[in-house]
C-alpha cells in the first residue's frame, strides 16, 4: 500500500466521527490579542470601552475560525517537517508526507459574545485520492463546528487538507 493509499484507508475510517473539544469561555483579553494579531486596532478600543461600560463584547469577525487549536501549541520540536502539529494533521501521523491548506468556505451563525463557553467539534467528512501535473495527491475534507452552551452553532469551518506524499519529490513543471 503506497502513503497516499494509507492516508486515504485511515481518513474513511474516521469519516463522521466528530471529536469534542471544550475551547473554556471566551475572553475580551482573547478577543483583543487576535484583532492586534490581524491589526484591527480599532476593534481593540470599541472591545476595552464595551468592557468597561459593562456591555456584552461580540468577537472579531472570523475569531472562531482563526483558532487552529485552543491549547498553547506544541514546542518547535514537536512540529510535523511541515510545520503543523500531529493534532492539525488527521489520518497522517507517522507517514512520511507533505501538507499544504487547500482552502476553507466559512458559515456563519451567532456572533460569540465573552462570557461564553464554546465547544469546537471536528471530524473527518471526505478524503479523495487524486492526480495532477506534480503527481498523486489526497484531498482531505475536515469540518469544525463551533457551538455555545445552548448547543446553537456560531460557526462552522469548512477545510480542504492537501496531502503529498513526502519522499516523492515533485515533478518539475516543463519549461
Amino acid at each position: 500500500m503506497t502513503t497516499l493509499e494509507e492516508v486515504v484507508t485511515r481518513a474513511r475510517t474516521l469519516i463522521g466521527r466528530w471529536e469534542a473539544e471544550d475551547c473554556g469561555v471566551l475572553t475580551v483579553k482573547e478577543f483583543c490579542r487576535y484583532a492586534a494579531a490581524v491589526g484591527d486596532d480599532a476593534y481593540v478600543a470599541r472591545a476595552r470601552a464595551r468592557e468597561a461600560a459593562g456591555e456584552p463584547v461580540e468577537a472579531p469577525p472570523l475569531f472562531l475560525a482563526a483558532m487552529m487549536s485552543w491549547e498553547d501549541g506544541p514546542g518547535e520540536d514537536a512540529l510535523r517537517p511541515d510545520g503543523l502539529a500531529a493534532r492539525e494533521s488527521p489520518c497522517t501521523q507517522g507517514l512520511p508526507v507533505r501538507q499544504v491548506h487547500g482552502g476553507q468556505s466559512v458559515r456563519l451563525g451567532r456572533i460569540p459574545v465573552a462570557g461564553a463557553r464554546i465547544t469546537a467539534s471536528r471530524a473527518v467528512v471526505s478524503a479523495d485520492r487524486k492526480g495532477g501535473r506534480s503527481g498523486a495527491f489526497v484531498l482531505l475534507g475536515v469540518t469544525t463546528r463551533f457551538t455555545s452552551e445552548d448547543g446553537r452553532e456560531l460557526m462552522a469551518v469548512d477545510e480542504t487538507i492537501v496531502v503529498l506524499d513526502g519522499e516523492t519529490a515533485p515533478r518539475e513543471a516543463a519549461a
